[in-house]
């Protein structure tokens, strides 16, 4: 809904804005005019009806900041450097998924211009750049508002009249939508004459109907809608629309980890890592420690200003009690906060908690799982990066890097908190020997936390070593057509390429990468290509820690791939930072 700022583009006259669905009337059909039910088209009435039809930009402000024009499909944007082709409104979810990837970090993006905008007459207009951009959004009010109003619509189809000066008909038209209504207006001059086809059927923000027989009546129906809802102009893009029975309903039907909390500036994550937060419908709220024991408060939500608002209050544990404020709902997490930098941001464990251990029991005996990530103590385990579980009957598993596997046992069971933990004991490999509590189950993807502590496990599942994945076996084949050499390596912009020159990769069977000098071995490593749970192609390289090669050991995610060249890039989950390595023959 956006501002009308730019009267200079209506251009149209009457007869071109009524020629989609008007017709001249026959004196047989001239209609009675009522003039008390006639409106000037520069009317206090017809305003509000421009203003309930203008187009709503605001929302696409996580791009162009601005609620009063939107940016019309498709466009690209680059995020820290990588680009994304917007074609729908669902792509920007993509967007802010990947400004939420990292709590905290500063995400950079970039319109690529020339971009077509849709202004509030619906109206278009070509912007070549920033400047451009920024001069538009100028016009919006300061916060991201706009003079539109969202909290009711119109229910088409509308048929209007017009007149002359002597009130004599001249005209007629049946409009189909807001733009086509929002044309109608902008084609008539200030003194032209109209009136409405009532009754009349408006939509409230809250799905309810109403009927309204008179200009006076539409106007106050108009009126008293305008401040009834949350039009959502601001540009805070992850402040999400939800109702309080929403996030009462998600409450209760989960309990909740605790993420991340920080409190009067002071970061409390550790402290509470690995406790659970279960809400009940009678009003109270458990605090559980991974030991089992627990704390009961209470819990209340109630709306204002347009917000949600949750308030807890433990007796013994201050560092929840507050009225918090629901900052967003996400799939499987919320985030609440309040000023000063006090913030709670909660997993939903439904998958994880109360189940059958036989559930996860058949997930790992179906498939090899490969190691994306291990940390101990909160340092990660590189060299087990790519390392293939087998997860066989009889409590048996064996972890392998396709050339030398070591064996162990395994067990599913339950600990005080009803989580599923999975026990490894492998001998040969103490890093990954611990019971692990599930904290993400997936068929496709698993992650193991061991609560309080910096403990992660991350699986991939790898079915038939990814044998009926074309894409895959492709890629493998051109890998292993000969030596490679690094084309370009590069860290968060730094180009580090020189480090690996004179140095020729091999990748042979049983994923086994030799690294040569002048053809003598100097460096033997892991190498995979899969699809992961995410869909997307990764090659994984496990070259140690030990620099200059440590530094290429990572899940990389293809960029692009022929038959002389392969370019892919990582970004790192603690920093953001961007990394691009590129092999050549």
């Amino acid at each position: 809904m956006k501002k009308c700022f730019i009267y200079a583009l209506y251009t149209a006259l009457l007869v071109a804005a009524l020629a989609f669905t008007s017709c001249q009337q026959d004196p047989d059909d001239q209609i009675s005019v009522d003039e008390q039910e006639t409106l000037m088209a520069s009317s206090a009435t017809v305003q509000l009806m421009e203003k309930t039809v203008s187009n709503d930009g605001s929302y696409d402000n996580i791009v162009d900041g601005s609620s009063c024009f939107d940016i019309r499909f498709p466009y690209t944007v680059a995020i820290n450097g990588d680009e994304i082709n917007i074609k729908s409104r669902e792509d920007l979810h993509l967007i802010e998924e990947i400004f939420d990837a990292i709590d905290g970090d500063d995400d950079i993006l970039d319109i690529l211009f020339p971009v077509s905008v849709t202004l509030a007459d619906y109206s278009e207009v070509t912007l070549n750049g920033i400047d451009d951009l920024r001069q538009l959004a100028e016009a919006c009010q300061e916060g991201g508002s706009d003079d539109d109003i969202e909290c009711i619509d119109f229910v088409y189809p509308i048929k209007l009249f017009t007149f002359d000066v002597n009130a004599q008909q001249t005209g007629s038209v049946v409009v189909e939508s807001d733009k086509d209504l929002r044309r109608f207006f902008a084609g008539l001059n200030g003194t032209d004459l109209v009136s409405i086809d009532f009754p009349l059927a408006l939509a409230m923000y809250d799905g309810t109907e109403i009927q309204v027989g008179t200009n006076a009546e539409l106007a106050d129906a108009i009126e008293r809608a305008k401040n009834a809802c949350d039009e959502d102009d601001d540009n805070d893009y992850n402040d999400d629309d939800f109702t309080k029975e929403r996030l009462d309903a998600l409450l209760v039907a989960c309990p909740w980890s605790i993420h991340d909390l920080e409190r009067d500036g002071i970061i409390q994550t550790e402290q509470y890592r690995g406790y659970l937060l279960k809400f009940n419908e009678d009003g109270t709220v458990k605090l559980v420690n991974a030991a089992g024991s627990s704390l009961t408060g209470t819990w209340s939500t109630r709306v204002a200003d347009w917000k949600v608002l949750v308030k807890m209050d433990f007796e013994l544990s201050v560092d929840f009690n507050l009225e918090w404020s629901v900052y967003e709902i996400e799939k499987n997490k919320i985030k609440f906060y309040t000023a000063n930098g006090n913030r709670i941001i909660m997993n939903s464990i439904c998958d994880v908690i109360d189940q059958d251990p036989m559930t996860l029991r058949n997930i790992l005996s179906e498939c090899s799982w490969i190691i994306k990530q291990v940390k101990v103590g909160g340092d990660e385990i590189r060299r087990l990066l790519g390392y293939e579980f087998e997860f066989k009957a009889g409590g048996v598993v064996t972890l392998s890097n396709g050339d030398i596997a070591s064996q162990g046992t395994w067990e599913i069971t339950t600990n005080s908190q009803g989580r599923l933990v999975m026990a490894i004991v492998m001998g040969d490999e103490p890093g990954v020997t611990f019971e692990w509590p599930l904290s993400e189950l997936r068929n496709d993807r698993l992650k193991f936390e061991i609560p309080g502590t910096a403990y992660e496990l991350i699986l991939q599942r790898v079915c038939n070593d990814n044998s009926s994945d074309g894409d895959v076996l492709e890629i493998r084949n051109i890998l292993m057509g000969g030596a490679w050499m690094v084309a370009k390596y590069s860290e968060d912009g730094a180009d580090e390429t020189q480090n690996y020159m004179g140095y020729d990769f091999s990748f042979g069977a049983l994923h086994k990468i030799t690294v040569s000098q002048n053809q003598d071995p100097l460096q033997y490593g892991l190498w995979r290509v899969i699809r992961n749970s995410d869909n997307k192609l990764k090659v994984y390289l496990n070259l140690g820690d030990q620099d200059p090669f440590g530094s290429l050991t990572d899940d990389w995610e293809l960029v692009s791939i022929t038959a002389n060249r392969i370019e892919m890039k990582n970004v790192s989950g603690g920093t953001g930072g961007i990394s691009i390595l590129v092999f050549e023959k």
